[in-house]
């Protein structure tokens, strides 16, 4: 029997209208791993103030992000399959499958009911419980309804594994100009994720080398990444940074913040730079117009003369290699 292989992304509305994107809300913000609060205080959250405003100002921020074909995350997401399809093979079978909205995972799952194993691959590098683990649980929930259950494998990270570190290095290293400080930024989560992930503390400076006290530690494996790129792309330490971005609401989130991060820099005198995000594989709304737009026309305005946006992965042919090699 053939061997199933679900990839796994966040998700993104149907259309980048305000209806369609409250829907998608609505649905990303009610998972209990995003917005990890008791049942009334999240609900009323999302009620009260979220949706009734945040529609609006998302959808005009996908607006400015959608192609003529639809939303990048999507388009890039079909690409990566079908190139993975071809290069697995004939004894795999490769669906993809969104947390939220479509194609659903349900969907998804079902085009791999004839296969005799099937591997789980989220596709986000660092393990956090609000986007691995939550696809994680979600598919093993559809799974687990089947009459016959497979063999199944998860691959709940591959923030160090060698195919992603050297594919990466190459993606940055041919879009990056060395003279360009070069900035790490990964998407944020609320620091009481770290807590609850069982790492004893959150840092206040750069996380330690992965060891057992901070092995599910979020914020530890992206300061990993952004270690194990920094070798191979042999950077000195003043070159680069790591921060965290896209965070929500006012309860204390992973820090440093990306946009303090900017600011901190133009007083250093730095006035070029490039920013890649290593936390997400496909170009989306936190990449194109958190950081092409938003971070770029802050650095700007502080002063800064250039901001260049390394491009996801995407469907490269290397990372559809990479990807190959860390599944296999």
């Amino acid at each position: 029997m053939k061997t199933g292989v679900l990839l796994i992304n966040l998700g993104t509305p149907d259309s980048p209208s305000t209806k369609d994107v409250r829907r998608y809300l609505r649905e990303f913000l009610s998972d209990p791993r995003v917005i990890d609060l008791p049942t009334p205080v999240r609900w009323l959250l999302l009620n009260a103030i979220i949706l009734p405003f945040r529609p609006k100002k998302s959808a005009h921020a996908y607006q400015q992000i959608w192609t003529k074909k639809g939303s990048p995350l999507l388009i890039y997401g079909q690409e990566l399959t079908s190139k993975l399809s071809s290069e697995l093979g004939d004894n795999y079978v490769v669906a993809l499958g969104m947390r939220y909205g479509k194609p659903c995972l349900q969907d998804a799952i079902s085009q791999l009911s004839r296969c005799g194993k099937i591997i789980i691959v989220p596709l986000f590098p660092q393990y956090s419980s609000a986007a691995t683990g939550s696809a994680i649980q979600a598919s093993l929930e559809i799974i687990q309804q089947r009459q016959s259950i497979p063999s199944l494998e998860v691959i709940s990270d591959f923030y160090r594994q060698k195919p992603y570190i050297e594919c990466l290095s190459q993606h940055i290293k041919s879009h990056w100009i060395q003279e360009e400080f070069l900035l790490f930024s990964y998407y944020g989560i609320p620091e009481r994720q770290i807590i609850k992930a069982g790492c004893q503390q959150v840092c206040t400076n750069e996380c330690s080398n992965i060891n057992s006290e901070n092995f599910y530690c979020y914020r530890a494996q992206c300061y990993e990444t952004t270690r194990l790129i920094a070798k191979t792309l042999v950077l000195k330490s003043e070159n680069y940074t790591t921060s965290f971005q896209s965070r929500l609401g006012k309860t204390p989130w992973i820090k440093p913040y990306t946009d303090e991060t900017l600011e901190a820099l133009v007083k250093q005198g730095i006035k070029k730079i490039a920013i890649t995000c290593p936390a997400f594989v496909a170009d989306c709304l936190e990449t194109i117009e958190e950081i092409g737009i938003q971070a770029k026309q802050q650095w700007l305005e502080l002063g800064g003369e250039s901001l260049r946006l390394v491009p996801a992965l995407n469907a490269e042919d290397y990372w559809v290699k990479a990807l190959a090699k860390i599944i296999m």
